[in-house]
């Protein structure tokens, strides 16, 4: 009998979905809800998720109700399931976006049982006309997907997830099956818990997507750098997350002045418009979505090719779920991730305000992501030891870790100290305490406990707290510590970690990455040997020499021509045209015309002559500066309002409005700013100003400027007569 079920099971499987064999676990998954039990699937982007719940609603008896986060998941799936049917109603959706005509016809088709998968978002669960409507309906089994929005430890909580028990409750029992494509194991308990089926089977599949190759890269002009990642992938789909969706608005626009094919993609947009650009994407119209961690839920692209990250997520199982939409064919799937320490610096900020509970869970998941961000050990390596799953390889050979492995260094008797030091302590302290015991940095907390007595305290002051964070993540690696994810990350000495200290064996670490600090290793090498993202010595002398002739002939400093910053630009992407000098730092289209012709005859010349190949990506086109702040500033300049007026407009101090004015016209554009210097400034000490930046100024230094003029003049007075000089004579 159970034969003829395998047969059948199959046989639905091909007719429903046209495929011919199940993948990983979902045939005993299906099997099992099928049987009437509750089910925990955990299963990786790719896995499979989805087949899971919709194979069996389709065979058994009754409507399937499934919970889901998001209203353009819920639409790809109903369209999705309506091409396996000649049936337009074979699955629907309840929420927001639907008219009452739409509403009405759903919910015929559900009782005159043409439906068997009925979609909802918990929000629209709550509502009391659809929980009436339920009550008189068969329900064969209730599927929450995203269940990982359950809990508050997981990387997309929703609160209303937590309502759906007792929704379930009010609306009449049937089994439950909840999907995630990311849990650790405390985010699994607790959507057990929270869902009370603790008693349900669990399938948990591997989290090992071997065809992923994992890169951290340091966020040295990340904009350029990805610009050039994509032009070296041209016709490959990919997706490109940041957090803001500003940053996702000027990132879109920058690729396509770089004549690459992109979308925004952000919860900001109107929901047509968002659904024309994921189409556009899913379509193959364009190669690029830019989005927000809005897009990407469910979206069943198999064949993206790499997952950019600008920004890196606040937690790695929002790292694992995003970079999971890579290669879900099982082909080629890069996972790049910009990484720096400011960047997390930002994220704690934001969390400022929220509750305490809240804002202990956030730095606790966000110190696992620097955690796994700045760690040479194998990215895949802890990667599957965040999810509860041991990698046993030391080297995937599919990871930047592992590619380009840093040096090993002998840490036995370290790992000696971090768990004799550990044992001693207890089981009530995070990493930071125990390293900072370690190193001998004494604290209040340290001095009351007794800590700063113990004899291991100080005993690692040779080394720094890198390097002991190294070799306690190395101890978590190898098992022989363990961590309370429950308790805020509390670390204790595991029955491992105690044969250790009876007796040891060899361990070695590797030193963790300092991507603030380093150089760039992975910046595209200059041609003839220049060195990374570096200028070009010889060319920048060149081109100071130049700068130099060029303003005595104008009788002008040589900084009011162009400013280092500028040469230094010019001498790392030898821009040959005026459209590729618009592109360099503090160039306008005003100062390429006014100045770029010789520069630019200089900068082809020495291309030729020392047969310099210029890859074509490698001078990347800038966008117009479209700031509010810069076009209200210099509106508001024409209009000749008060710069205090202006100030306050934009809520800036007046010492950043200076700022801002000076960046607007260091990059070509002139402003008339006499009205405010005639109302502010006295006449002879503007004019004194004045004549030290055209007749004795070698630099545009304000130092230099204050140390020459003296104590009279003020930084704002000075600044402001800089502005006025830059502008009539240089712009």
């Amino acid at each position: 009998m159970a034969c003829d079920n395998d047969i059948l099971l199959h046989k639905k499987l091909k007719e429903y979905f046209g495929f011919s064999s199940f993948k990983g676990n979902q045939e005993a998954v299906i099997k099992n809800v099928l049987a009437g039990r509750d089910t925990f699937v955990l299963m990786p982007t790719g896995g499979g998720k989805s087949l899971c719940y919709q194979l069996p609603a389709m065979l058994m008896d009754g409507v399937a109700i499934v919970i889901s986060p998001l209203i353009a998941l819920m639409k790809n799936q109903v369209d999705a399931m309506r091409t396996f049917s000649s049936e337009d109603g074979i699955a629907h959706f309840l929420n927001s976006s639907l008219n009452k005509a739409a509403i009405t016809q759903v919910r015929n088709d559900v009782l005159e049982g043409r439906t068997k998968l009925l979609y909802f978002a918990p929000e629209s669960l709550t509502k009391e006309d659809n929980i009436a409507f339920l009550r008189k309906i068969k329900i064969s089994f209730y599927a929450i997907d995203e269940a990982h929005c359950i809990s508050e430890w997981g990387h997309d909580f929703r609160p209303e997830y937590r309502r759906i028990r007792p929704m379930i409750n009010d609306i009449g029992h049937a089994p439950l099956i909840a999907l995630t494509a990311t849990a650790t194991p405390k985010v699994q308990m607790d959507i057990q818990k929270n869902l009370g089926m603790t008693d349900a089977d669990v399938f948990k599949s591997s989290f090992n997507r071997p065809n992923l190759f994992y890169e951290i890269r340091p966020k040295h002009d990340a904009a350029r750098e990805i610009i050039k990642y994509v032009k070296n992938h041209a016709g490959k789909s990919g997706i490109i997350y940041c957090l803001s969706r500003k940053k996702v608005e000027e990132l879109a626009e920058l690729l396509v002045a770089n004549d690459i094919k992109a979308l925004p993609y952000h919860a900001g947009m109107d929901a047509a418009t968002r659904a024309q650009n994921q189409d556009k994407f899913l379509m193959e119209e364009v190669d690029v979505i830019v989005a927000t961690i809005a897009f990407g839920m469910g979206i069943d692209k198999p064949d993206v090719r790499y997952v950019i990250h600008y920004d890196i997520p606040k937690s790695l199982e929002g790292y694992y779920q995003e970079t999971g939409r890579a290669g879900r064919d099982g082909g080629e799937g890069h996972c790049l991730t910009f990484y720096s320490y400011k960047d997390i610096q930002k994220l704690e900020k934001f969390m400022q305000g929220k509750p305490v509970n809240e804002q202990e869970i956030g730095k606790l998941l966000l110190l696992e992501t620097v955690s796994y961000a700045e760690s040479s050990i194998c990215r895949r390596k802890t990667l599957l030891h965040y999810f509860g799953e041991e990698y046993e390889p030391d080297n995937c050979c599919n990871c930047d870790n592992c590619v380009n492995p840093k040096p090993k260094i002998e840490a036995t008797q370290e790992m000696t100290l971090v768990l004799s030091t550990l044992n001693a302590i207890g089981e009530k302290f995070k990493m930071e305490y125990l390293t900072s015991l370690i190193i001998g940095r004494s604290s209040a907390t340290a001095k009351s406990y007794g800590h700063t007595k113990l004899k291991w305290f100080g005993q690692g002051k040779d080394q720094n707290e890198k390097f002991w964070g190294a070799v306690i993540r190395q101890g978590l690696i190898l098992g022989l510590i363990n961590k309370n994810i429950e308790n805020y990350g509390l670390l204790s000495v595991s029955p491992k970690g105690f044969e250790y200290l009876k007796k040891p064996f060899r361990v070695q670490v590797t030193l963790d990455h300092d991507y603030d600090s380093e150089d760039s290793e992975h910046e595209t090498a200059m041609p003839s040997g220049k060195g990374s993202g570096a200028a070009d010595e010889q060319l920048f002398a060149m081109l100071k020499d130049l700068r130099k002739k060029v303003a005595k002939e104008h009788n002008l400093p040589p900084f009011v021509i162009f400013q280092d910053p500028s040469l230094e630009d010019m001498a790392i992407h030898y821009p040959i045209t005026i459209d590729e000098m618009t592109s360099i730092t503090g160039v306008g289209a005003g100062k390429a015309k006014k100045f770029g012709g010789e520069f630019i005859k200089l900068i082809k010349a020495y291309v030729e002559e020392n047969e310099i190949e210029r890859p074509h990506d490698m001078v990347v086109k800038g966008i117009a500066n479209k700031s509010a702040n810069k076009v209200f500033i210099i509106q508001s300049i024409d209009r000749k309002l008060d710069f205090e007026d202006i100030a306050h407009a934009k809520d800036l101090e007046f010492n950043e409005l200076l700022t801002e004015i000076e960046a607007i016209v260091n990059s070509g554009t002139k402003l008339n700013i006499n009205y405010y210097i005639e109302k502010a400034i006295d006449e002879d000490k503007a004019e004194d100003i004045y004549l030290y930046f055209k007749e004795d100024a070698e630099t545009d230094s304000l130092d230099d400027a204050m140390q020459e003029l003296g104590a009279d003049y003020t930084e704002e007075e000075v600044r402001l007569v800089r502005i006025k000089f830059i502008c009539e004579q240089g712009n």
